[in-house]
């Protein structure tokens, strides 16, 4: 289970809107305890995908940021450093989905790593309307995860 406050999933659903008709990308900060995942902070990123770097599609011309997101790695180091000066950690990704639904494509189930939850906003014409959060299982397999409001 992953708890959010209504404001973080208002800050994915503007951060998503705001990036349309491209995918929008974030890392989520917290912490867990006995099996919850709070989340304390969304921080919203730049989607830096580079499609020359995929290194599991051969149609290089195909995708762009309309259909995949990257979080740039410095950041993600830069990230983790403040949250853990603050007792924190990242134990999520988000990310938005135009005009497509709020379930992982096969591309973000390769990318992902166990561990995380990874909320999914689907946006369509332009407007956030659907919000789910997933996790990986020990056969890399995407599960649905509870997300509950606090």
């Amino acid at each position: 289970m992953i708890k959010l406050l209504p404001e973080h999933q208002q800050t994915i659903f503007n951060h998503a809107e705001s990036t349309y008709p491209n995918e929008c990308c974030g890392l989520i900060l917290g912490y867990l305890v006995d099996g919850v995942n709070t989340v304390v902070e969304v921080i919203p990123t730049a989607n830096v995908w580079d499609r020359e770097a995929d290194n599991f599609t051969e149609d290089k011309t195909t995708y762009s940021t309309e259909r995949r997101y990257a979080i740039a790695p410095q950041i993600m180091l830069q990230v983790q450093k403040q949250a853990r000066e603050r007792s924190l950690n990242i134990i999520g990704i988000y990310h938005s989905h135009p005009d497509y639904p709020a379930k992982p494509s096969e591309c973000d189930r390769l990318y992902a790593w166990q561990g995380y939850s990874y909320i999914i906003v689907s946006v369509q014409h332009g407007v956030a309307s659907n919000i789910k959060s997933w996790t990986l299982d020990e056969n890399h397999q995407f599960q649905a995860e509870i997300l509950a409001q606090s």
